[in-house]
This record gives structure tokens, C-alpha cells and sequence, in this order.
């Protein structure tokens, strides 16, 4: 646990607000929901997949949303069979 020192401003979060990386930042929380009850073998591959999306949006949100997309398409048989599927 870091302590800040008294002369060092305490950093309490982002000063702005960005919709787009907020909602992104939600589905992305949201797809490693899904992913998780899935098969040990199965659930590494996707959530080195969506840590690949993840640091993509570093560098292109909008791009990165597509790949979301894209993810959640091409995966969405696997979630609904998943025994943890809602």
C-alpha cells in the first residue's frame, strides 16, 4: 500500500468523463462476465482475447468497439450454452 507524501497531490481517479471508454469499459466487464463459467480451456482463449481488445482501446476505442462486436457475434453460442448462462 502506497501512502502519498504530504507534499504530493493525492490522485483520486480520472478528471474527465468520456462516454465512449465508459461504455466500452462496461461491455468489456460485461464479456468477461460471460466468459467466466466457461471451460478452463476455452475461458483462457477468449479472455486473452479480450485482454487483446482491452489493450487496443488504448489506442483506438472505436476500433476496439467494433472488436467487441465482433467477439461478442462470434461467441454468443458459447455463452448462451455455458451452465452459468442467464
Amino acid at each position: 500500500m502506497s501512502t502519498a507524501l504530504p507534499d504530493e497531490p493525492r490522485w483520486d481517479g480520472p478528471r474527465w468523463e468520456d462516454p465512449t471508454l465508459t461504455r466500452l469499459a462496461r461491455r468489456l466487464r460485461d464479456a468477461h462476465r460471460l466468459v467466466a463459467p466457461l471451460p478452463s480451456d476455452t475461458r483462457r482463449r477468449l479472455i486473452r482475447h479480450l485482454l487483446a481488445i482491452t489493450d487496443l482501446a488504448k489506442r483506438d476505442a472505436e476500433l476496439a468497439d467494433r472488436r467487441l462486436d465482433a467477439f461478442l457475434a462470434e461467441h454468443g453460442a458459447d455463452f448462451r450454452s455455458s451452465p452459468g448462462a442467464r
